[in-house]
């Protein structure tokens, strides 16, 4: 349950089985469902939804109508631009080969682990069970459908690694067997693997 110190908007539907942190707004149109734990100083944005269950760190920011379904983690730091979808079904179906309709006893949820500080650019999609690295960072439309490294940077559909970010956002430029940011002055190995 909410207290006095967050900030949710009349509109906003929120289950009295969530638990949202000090400091952390919810705005006009967001839907939290229950079980759903929201650290401090976070921002919900317009219209997002956020399914039940899921858990969200301190410090996260999801901009509007974004997707975040059960089986979601998101680790303090992140960022969620508008739209982003974590989906949590690899075969989405609405029957059966029967045609019947699916029930929950037909689903089998994948989970998302986005670590602490990465970036999920607009319209971003991930898939079930990816894993989403330290500070990585994932181009606006790109679909990720497996795990992405610490300081990753993929593009595309389906997303490939084209390169590394820093800490501060910025591309990193290799150098000898890593790599530097240019812009503060930090240098980082990749792991192997």
């Amino acid at each position: 349950m909410a207290n006095e110190n967050v900030r949710i908007h009349p509109t906003a539907e929120v289950s009295p089985k969530a638990r949202i942190g000090t400091g952390t707004s919810v705005w006009n149109l967001v839907q939290i469902r229950e079980g759903v734990v929201i650290g401090r100083n976070c921002i919900i944005g317009k219209d997002a939804y956020v399914d039940f269950d899921v858990h969200i760190g301190d410090n996260v920011k999801i901009q509007n109508s974004c997707l975040v379904y059960h089986g979601v983690t998101l680790e303090d730091g992140v960022f969620l631009g508008p739209q982003v979808c974590l989906t949590n079904d690899r075969n989405p179906r609405a029957i059966t080969p029967e045609g019947q309709l699916k029930g929950n006893d037909d689903w089998v949820v994948g989970p998302i682990l986005v670590k602490y500080g990465a970036s999920l650019g607009a319209c971003s999609v991930i898939l079930p069970n990816v894993t989403i690295g330290r500070f990585a960072l994932i181009a606006a439309g790109a679909v990720v459908t497996r795990d992405v490294p610490d300081h990753g940077l993929v593009v595309g559909n389906p997303a490939r690694l084209t390169g590394y970010v820093c800490r501060c956002g910025r591309k990193m430029e290799k150098k000898d067997k890593g790599y530097h940011c240019p812009t503060c002055n930090w240098d980082f190995t990749p792991q192997e693997g």
